[in-house]
Formats: structure tokens, C-alpha cells, sequence
């Protein structure tokens, strides 16, 4: 029986339209579907990336899985642990806390550099993404976690790779995978989610109208207000936990 979250390679292959027959390698899809089930929560912080149990259950030899396991301990998102392997890594509280005081100038940053270099056709793109995450918060019934996760991390990490600076985005990227990792379950609440779209609504008008001051204010108000809401959100799951409730 297939672990939870993993489905055979070759189902994969389907579901992503044939990527890898065209030239995506095994080890792509693997680490692709890795991050996935771990970003969904479907592997909780703790959790075991065992290569062997992986690759049986993917249908795949050792070799890809245990890159794609590595590569997640690249990203933040495992670690490994002496006589036990690799395992999703576990933050506590306080170092979450401290990932996002360092988020918030560095987001900030991203969103001032982003301004000085947008162009017509990053305006456009922005704007289509503005569109996707309202069509998810739409109604009485929001779209997936997994779907309000990616389209939050699209967003972000455009306006990272247009501030020009490769080092500001690979340590931005390598935190936000981090912090999305102990908030999955917060993209279930709908006060949240549409707070924090229109949030970025504020972002992206403040930078496709060229005002750097604004887009940088904003931005850090919207690093502030996540955690906030993080923090509030973790307070309920340990009053939950307390009182013998699901977390």
C-alpha cells in the first residue's frame, strides 16, 4: 500500500500530462510530488523520507527518490537526522517568529527593487494572478489549500525574481517554503485567505504604479499581518490540542 500522499510514478506521469516522457527526469517528478504532499500537510512536520519506502511506493529505483529527497533538504523543507535519516523538518514557535522578523525587510526590499525594474508585460502577468487568487476566494467555498498555497507562492516569488537580485531570491524562497510548511491548514480559514489577497492587491498596485516607498510599506504591513495571523492560528491549535480536539 502506497504511502499517504504518493502516488506510483507512473499515475504521476499521467496527471502532469506526459511531462516526463518529454524530457522531465524521474527525479523531477519525484521531488515535484515530495514537496507537494509535504506543503499540502498530507506529511506532517516529523514525518519520515524513507528512500527505500519512497521508491517502492513510486515505482522508481532508490536513486531519483533520494535526490529528490535531498533536494528538499536543500530547500528547508527536511533534514536529516543521525540514525534515523532524513525526516520534514519541525519548527518551533520561536524560530518561526524569528524566520518571519527577518522575512519582513527582506519581502520589503524585494517589492521596492521589483518597482524600478516591472515592466508592461510583468504588470499584465501580475494582474492575471490577482485574477486567479480572487476566482479562488470567490463564494462561499474557497479552492483547495494546496491551490491558495501555490498561488500565494506564484505571486510572491514574481516579484522576487523580478527584484533582480539572485541572492535576496533564493534566501526569500528557501524561507517561504520553510513558513509555508507550519501554516498549511491556515489557507482553510476564509477570513485568512482573502485578507491575504487583498493584501496583495495593495502590493501589486503600489509596484505597477511605480511607487517604491508604498510598495515597500505595504509589503511589510502584509509580513506583519501574516504573522499575526500565524500566530493567532497556532494559539487555537494548541488550545485544541489541549482540550483533546483535532489539531
Amino acid at each position: 500500500m502506497a504511502e499517504q500522499g504518493v502516488v506510483p510514478f507512473a499515475q504521476a506521469a499521467q496527471t502532469q500530462g506526459g511531462e516526463d516522457a518529454i524530457g522531465g527526469s524521474l527525479a523531477d517528478t519525484a521531488y515535484r510530488q515530495l514537496r507537494r504532499s509535504v506543503l499540502s500537510g498530507q506529511r506532517p512536520p516529523g514525518s519520515p523520507l524513507s528512500v527505500s519506502a519512497l521508491a517502492r511506493d513510486m515505482g522508481l529505483s532508490r536513486s531519483p527518490v533520494r535526490e529528490a529527497v535531498q533536494r528538499l533538504i536543500h530547500d528547508g523543507l527536511a533534514t536529516h537526522v543521525p540514525h534515523r535519516g532524513a525526516q520534514v523538518v519541525e519548527l518551533d514557535r520561536r524560530e518561526l517568529m524569528e524566520i518571519y522578523e527577518v522575512k519582513e525587510p527582506l519581502e520589503a526590499l524585494a517589492s521596492r527593487l521589483a518597482t524600478a525594474r516591472f515592466s508592461q508585460a510583468d504588470v499584465e502577468r501580475l494582474e492575471a494572478m490577482l485574477v486567479e487568487q480572487d476566482r479562488a476566494v470567490a463564494g462561499p467555498v474557497l479552492a483547495e489549500e494546496s491551490t491558495l498555497m501555490e498561488l500565494d507562492r506564484a505571486f510572491h516569488s514574481y516579484i522576487h525574481r523580478a527584484a533582480g537580485n539572485r541572492v535576496l531570491c533564493d534566501t526569500l524562497a528557501a524561507w517561504s517554503s520553510r513558513t509555508n510548511l507550519a501554516f498549511p491548514s491556515g489557507w482553510a480559514n476564509p477570513e485568512y485567505a482573502r485578507l491575504s489577497v487583498a493584501e496583495h492587491h495593495d502590493i501589486a498596485r503600489a509596484i505597477t504604479s511605480g511607487d517604491a516607498d508604498e510598495a515597500e510599506r505595504v509589503t511589510a504591513r502584509h509580513v506583519r499581518l501574516v504573522r499575526t495571523r500565524l500566530a493567532r492560528w497556532q494559539a487555537r491549535q494548541a488550545q485544541d490540542r489541549a482540550a483533546g480536539g483535532v489539531a
